[in-house]
Order: structure tokens, then sequence, then C-alpha cells
């Protein structure tokens, strides 16, 4: 039940059990199954998308880049970014908007199909320009395929003219081009949280905590919190969005149960407070709110990378 503060607003937080089922193919290219835990809303720069994605086969992606910003974390598996660049299993990394990643290739191997499994949060950046909702893309992508046919990652129009998917679909929802941020870091910023260490959080007995960063002028913090066996982390962030998801142990949030890969969402302003029944560990991000520029940035670009030659693997 949603719960008061002191200030009579009625708390939100969100709480949703992983269940492993129900997985919805939403990847262009089929091989990326799709387990939702928590999304924002639709049209707000502030807009998030947070999943589960499980690998079912050969993943094989070209150079690309988004205009948005990426957190993943490899639950199981690790993740080929391109280039001789690995985001190794337990790793966490930071992908800033308009940022060039790629060519993947990533065949299952040895591995089965679900084995390899991957925290993705897509979110809007500090640019403003948002987040297309999954609703939306969804939509559009059933629209244009009456116009045209989508073959792989890209969009062919009844003229022949090839686009790349994300690009037409992006204009199609909003009638403008997409704009790709120039980037404001040069590579994948990447994290191993075996690295840092649990340092006390004050005031909490048995609460500690792992800082791993913060990103552009919007601060978009990534951390890991361990609570003690019987002991509480209890909180509120008057700025920022939280978005946390149970990595082991189980406990109760606002008398929801927490598990394995429970999400929870908790809105600015509203007050945290996990008790665990074992030690927990939990992943955290921290989503302040998207400040609009007094004057847009002109350091942009609207097309998409050139085509580059994809990896191809040996059996």
């Amino acid at each position: 039940m949603p719960q008061a503060n002191i200030t009579g607003r009625v708390l939100k937080m969100k709480v949703v059990p992983f269940v492993d089922r129900d997985w919805i193919n939403d990847h262009p290219l089929g091989s990326i199954l799709f387990k939702h835990l928590v999304q924002g809303e639709a049209e707000s720069p502030d807009n998030f998308m947070y999943i589960l994605g499980r690998q079912d086969g050969d993943f094989l992606m070209p150079r690309h880049r988004h205009n948005f910003d990426q957190i993943r974390l490899p639950i199981r598996g690790d993740m080929n970014l391109g280039r001789g660049l690995v985001l190794r299993e337990g790793e966490v990394g930071y992908f800033a908007e308009g940022l060039a990643y790629g060519p993947q290739d990533d065949p299952l191997g040895n591995a089965k199909p679900g084995e390899r499994l991957q925290l993705v949060l897509q979110f809007g950046g500090a640019s403003s320009y948002g987040f297309m909702s999954i609703e939306q893309r969804r939509k559009a992508r059933d629209e244009l395929a009456t116009l045209g046919r989508f073959e792989g990652n890209y969009y062919y129009r009844a003229d022949g003219k090839r686009a790349w998917g994300l690009n037409a679909i992006w204009e199609h929802v909003f009638g403008a081009k997409l704009k790709y941020p120039r980037p404001r870091y040069k590579d994948v910023v990447i994290a191993d949280p075996a690295n840092f260490h649990w340092l006390p959080l004050r005031g909490a007995r048995g609460v500690f905590r792992k800082f791993m960063g913060a990103f552009s002028e919007r601060a978009v913090s990534i951390e890991m919190f361990r609570i003690a066996r019987a002991a509480t982390w209890s909180s509120s962030d008057a700025v920022t969005r939280r978005l946390i998801v149970v990595l082991s142990g189980s406990g109760t949030a606002a008398e929801h149960p927490l598990a394995y890969l429970t999400a929870v969402q908790v809105d600015a302003g509203e007050r945290l407070e996990i008790s665990a029944a074992t030690e927990m560990e939990l992943f955290v991000v921290g989503l302040p709110k998207v400040e609009i520029p007094e004057v847009e940035s002109d350091r942009y670009e609207s097309e998409e990378l050139a085509d580059e030659q994809i990896p191809t693997h040996h059996a």
C-alpha cells in the first residue's frame, strides 16, 4: 500500500519482483529478449527504461551510437564492446549519449540460450533530448512496417532508400531528425566493483557503500550498498530518483519482499527504507532531474555512422 510522509505526500515507491518468464522479443535482431523492470514517463527528458537483457543467440552489431545514456551490468557472461574492449561479468559500464561502440561480435559459444544476462538502464542524458518509450517505439515500428520494411537494424522506405532503424522510428514519432550529442567522454567508462572499498555509511549501523562515480553535468551516480543481516538502510533524497536492483540476499522495502533481481524505484523526496533478512547487496543508480539548458548546444550530429564490416566467427 502507498504510504504518506509527514508532508502528506503519497509515496509511489515501485517494487517489481523478478519472475523468470514472459520475456519479450523487443530487439531488432531477435537474439536478445527483454524483461522490463521499471520505466519513466514518455515525452519527458527524464524518461528511462530499466530492463534485463537475455541473450538467446549469436549477437552481431555494427559500430553504432545512441542519443541517450546507458548503464550496463553483466550479471552472467561478458559483453563485447568492439575494438578489443570487453565489459566483463560483474563490471559496470557507463555509455555516454552520442558515444559510438562496436562492432560487436558475441557468439553464444559454449553458453546455453538465456545463460547470458545483463542489467541495462537507458535514460535521457544531460543534453535533454529525452528517451523514446518502448510503447512509442513499438507503435512507430508497426506503422512504418506498412510503408516500408525493416531488415535487421535498417529500415527500407518504399522508394528503396535505407535508414538506420532507430533514426527512422525517432523521426516518425517526433517529426524531426534524431540528434546525436557529441560524446562527453572519449570511451565507455568501465568500473570494476571488486576493486572498490566497502565504506561504512555514517549513521547507519551495518550499512556499507561503494561509490563508483558520477557522470556528466547531470551527476548521474553509480553505487553499490551492502546491508548486514537484520540491519536497515533508511534515507531520502530531495533531488534524485534512485533505481535499485537486488544483486543478492533478501529483505523488505515498505513491507514489500525483496529478493534476487527485484527492482525498486524511489523518486525524489520519497523515503527509502530497506531492511535485510539476510545480508543484501544492492546496485543503485541515482538519476537527478534533467536541467534544460537555456541555450541548446550546437554540438551534435544527425547522421548515423558509416557501415563498418562486422567480424565473422567460425565454428
